[in-house]
């Protein structure tokens, strides 16, 4: 654990409770809510355990809220993606480990004979994310969480980029499984495509960390499988969207007129940009262009809140009346809200891409840091202002949710009379 007391420490502190409570408390929680919910469901069984659910929530969200304490006065592991304090490493591994048991013995339990894909990933995330998680953090090292020299750079991008790939994305992709056939009325278009997706992104996204150390002295084998796996992404990518698709196809009209299913549909739309965007990116060529600048920012950005926190979002306002019995309070509210956040999306994503342009550009053409930081001062007042747009759009989200759990919009008949 490291303490920092300078003025940089103090904004990398910052940063890093950004960084991790939008990771870990936004999209990776509401998307965990939305699977404890549906998972028993499609089981059509009772969770195995709720206690034991409970403890798990404790443990996580214990180690969520330690950021902003810890960061806020420099206590730190000091690597990108791994800054909880060890303690709290523990701790979101004995939630992981929790879930996993009363998920495992709830499906152990049920009465629904066929394992839907949705269940495949969401119980499949927990169950290497435990894994991966060790690693990343060399939790075997507690007094400083990291190892020696390049090594401990190849362990930390084989972690950082299993977050988005082998934990939100599960958890987004089988979120929207579940809500688009639920709102469509239709089938899954099809059962066998749901599960070549599934092992495709097992197989080729524990691969594509090294992508982000290609300028660095790293084994040139893993450069070039680096590089390969990320082409390759485009394929399961594919396969989850156009089923997903397929089993919308007709029924658009449905999706758009709900309220998740608006932000579900939309959060497809931004996988495909950031799975267009992330192999073209990956290539060595391009990388001195876009790396170590404000475009990967951009990229980060619609990957976390487009994609999965999109999705997370749509499941949401899917599962709450479900588990309310009472609509909404305000359709309207929601729908500001998707407009806000998209607007702020959309101007943050290119007002990013554009200042990484100009920085790697300039760079690469010679000109110094220093030179080139009083240009991005447009480029940083347009990003602000588009992300007080996202930060309302939370803010009305939250009072939503609140007054739809509180009070609400008119009771519904809940569908599932065995949850």
């Amino acid at each position: 654990m490291k303490i920092k007391s300078s003025s940089l420490g103090f904004i990398e502190g910052w940063v890093s409770i950004f960084i991790n409570t939008v990771l870990f408390g936004f999209a990776t929680t509401t998307l965990i809510g939305a699977g404890v919910y549906y998972v028993p469901s499609l089981l059509k069984t009772k969770l195995w355990s709720e206690p034991l659910s409970w403890v798990s929530w404790f443990f996580w969200n214990a180690a969520i809220l330690s950021g902003p304490v810890c960061f806020g006065f420099g206590y730190t592991e000091g690597r990108e993606y791994t800054e909880y304090v060890f303690i709290f490493d523990v701790s979101l591994e004995l939630s992981m480990l929790l879930l996993i048991i009363n998920l495992i013995m709830t499906m152990l339990k049920r009465k629904e004979e066929t394992l839907y894909v949705s269940v495949w990933y969401f119980v499949a995330t927990f169950l290497w994310t435990f894994c991966f998680y060790f690693i990343g953090n060399v939790m075997w090292i507690p007094t400083c969480g990291a190892m020696k020299g390049l090594v401990d750079s190849v362990i930390l991008w084989f972690y950082a980029h299993c977050l988005p790939g082998l934990l939100l994305t599960p958890l987004a992709v089988g979120a929207a499984y579940y809500v688009i056939p639920r709102l469509t009325g239709t089938p899954l278009h099809s059962h066998t495509l749901s599960l070549a997706g599934f092992w495709t992104l097992v197989i080729l996204y524990t691969h594509i960390g090294g992508h982000h150390i290609v300028q660095s002295p790293i084994p040139n084998w893993l450069k070039s499988m680096s590089t390969i796996s990320s082409i390759g992404m485009i394929i399961p990518v594919i396969i989850a969207l156009m089923n997903l698709w397929l089993t919308a196809r007709g029924r658009g009209g449905a999706l758009l007129a709900d309220p998740g299913g608006m932000f579900v549909i939309a959060g497809t739309i931004w996988y495909i940009l950031v799975c267009i965007q992330g192999p073209l990116q990956s290539l060595p060529m391009l990388q001195r262009v876009t790396h170590f600048n404000n475009w990967t920012i951009g990229h980060s950005h619609i990957a976390i809140l487009g994609f999965s926190g999109f999705i997370a979002l749509g499941a949401m306002w899917h599962i709450v009346p479900l588990i309310t019995g009472k609509r909404l309070y305000s359709d309207n509210l929601v729908n500001l809200q998707f407009g806000l956040v998209t607007l702020g999306l959309i101007g943050f994503f290119f007002d990013l891409t554009a200042a990484g342009l100009l920085q790697g550009s300039s760079w690469n053409n010679g000109d110094l840091v220093y030179r080139v930081v009083p240009a991005l001062t447009p480029y940083m007042i347009v990003r602000a202002g588009f992300g007080v747009l996202i930060i309302t759009s939370a803010f009305i989200g939250l009072y939503n949710l609140y007054m739809s759990i509180r009070v609400g919009g008119g009771r519904i008949e809940k569908e599932e009379e065995y949850l």
